[in-house]
């Protein structure tokens, strides 16, 4: 077993971390809010850091799972973060979705100190980490994957490496750009079922078992029958995902208009006050 730092407990990042404790890794927790630190503490074997400097020290793997851009950089970089605590030969795993472009950064900055870095952002949203049962999409030299990938197994589903630094985060993209789509087209689909008087949830038993299925119907139909969007991935945050996919394939020539106007549609439901709802909220403005 390992020793192990976590650094950010958030909805995913809380459970994550418990499943290393659960697999007998020694684990060392930071979060920005000590509160919810001592609380994980309270729940799970192991203690908690005052600062992330300190959770890193002595550690063989650190993971995070933080913010942002800028959050990540803090938290790597300043005088009390991370990488000033660890130590040559140790392994950095990033599970926040950020740019590749703060990922090749931050790789760079670890490898001038010797230290290991993994790009490894998650998709599952909060039940598959309480489960976990997440997929974890790598990026990083072959060597750093294969030590990552033993205690990332503690919370995967599936986790695979797809390339070099950046490339998990760029396979992320890929996975918001596929479920912007997803969700505004199941959005549109039970909308319209309603406004035609049929039962959503006879027309969801039915469409489900043929090319309509999906994961967002079989898990969220219920929920956006009833209005409740309390339920895993806020708004905010995929705004801020899609703002980095939409600003890459600017980079990379890549074309996005469906990906651009379900931004616009998230946007429309931060401003009804929803930035906190889950994404399946994208109904509710079909329904004012």
């Amino acid at each position: 077993m390992a020793r192990v730092a976590f650094l950010g407990l958030g909805v995913m990042g809380f459970p994550m971390a418990g499943h290393l404790a659960a697999n007998g890794h020694e684990v060392t927790v930071w979060n920005r809010s000590a509160a919810k630190a001592e609380a994980w503490a309270a729940k799970h074997p192991g203690r908690v850091a005052p600062t992330a400097r300190e959770a890193a020290e002595a550690a063989e793997f650190v993971m995070a799972c933080v913010g942002n851009d800028d959050d990540l950089r803090q938290v790597c970089l300043s005088d009390d973060g991370a990488f000033a605590g660890m130590s040559s030969g140790s392994l950095f795993v990033d599970h926040t979705t950020v740019s590749a472009a703060v990922t090749r950064e931050l790789s760079e900055h670890a490898l001038a100190s010797g230290i290991g870095f993994v790009d490894a952002p998650v998709s599952g949203g909060q039940a598959g980490a309480e489960n976990g049962q997440l997929s974890v999409m790598c990026g990083g030299g072959a060597a750093d994957y294969a030590r990552a990938e033993p205690v990332i197994a503690a919370y995967a589903k599936i986790c695979r490496l797809m390339g070099p630094s950046g490339a998990g985060q760029l396979t992320k993209m890929c996975n918001q750009i596929a479920i912007a789509g997803l969700v505004q087209g199941l959005s549109e689909s039970l909308n319209f079922a309603e406004r035609a008087g049929l039962s959503i949830s006879d027309v969801v038993e039915v469409i489900s078992q043929g090319a309509a299925g999906s994961w967002q119907m079989q898990n969220r139909h219920k929920t956006m029958e009833e209005n409740r969007f309390n339920f895993g991935f806020a708004v905010d945050w995929m705004r801020k995902d899609l703002g980095i996919c939409l600003s890459t394939a600017e980079e990379n020539g890549a074309t996005l208009p469906v990906t651009a106007l379900v931004d616009q549609f998230y946007k429309e439901v931060q401003h009804m006050g929803g930035g906190r709802w889950d994404t399946s909220s994208l109904i509710a403005r079909l329904r004012r």
